[in-house]
């Protein structure tokens, strides 16, 4: 390809928002290439990058917004710790379904039971399957709502609350 034209391409690619297409579609070409793809093939490929690259760019802003403790994952979560029940509803919330149903769910137990660790890992397994969830204290809850009601900004606060799929307060 010309530098003429690769230099109109990457224009294009840039004011089309494709920065994942841009960034690899002389790496995709030539492995169509070495591979004897189609015209097809390679354009699969390539969108099929930018389609991936796209979801991961998403999960990331997710987990950030979330405000999710990363390092009280799933994977760090001791299930063994916990009574077979528990383990076994803490699995079945990993689903997401009671998010479909718009169902409520409380954790309660003694200080230290691992309570927030688990709900934090549920919601962060959740949040990487592309749910949004946001976490928060109540205090920090309460202060906000406060504040906005108080700034005559209730109904904005309400209406951004309920973009989320699931609400975290966690009682500290």
């Amino acid at each position: 390809m010309s530098k003429d034209v690769t230099a109109a391409l990457v224009r294009r690619l840039q004011e089309l928002r494709l920065a994942t297409v841009r960034s690899q579609y002389e790496a995709v070409a030539r492995q169509a290439a070495a591979e004897t793809w189609g015209h097809v093939d390679y354009l699969r490929e390539l969108v099929e990058r930018a389609c991936q690259q796209r979801q991961h760019n998403r999960i990331e802003r997710l987990v950030k917004a979330s405000r999710l403790a990363l390092e009280k994952s799933w994977s760090a979560l001791d299930l063994k710790r916990l009574p077979a029940k528990v383990a076994q509803q803490l699995r079945g919330l990993v689903s997401g379904d009671f998010l479909d149903r718009r169902e409520n769910v409380l954790v309660f137990g003694p200080p230290g039971s691992g309570k927030t660790h688990a709900v934090n890992a549920v919601s962060l397994e959740l949040v990487r399957a592309g749910r949004r969830v946001l976490f928060t204290k109540c205090s920090l809850l309460v202060q906000e709502l406060l504040r906005a009601k108080r700034d005559l900004a209730l109904k904005e606060l309400l209406r951004e609350l309920s973009r989320w799929e699931g609400l975290v307060i966690d009682q500290c």
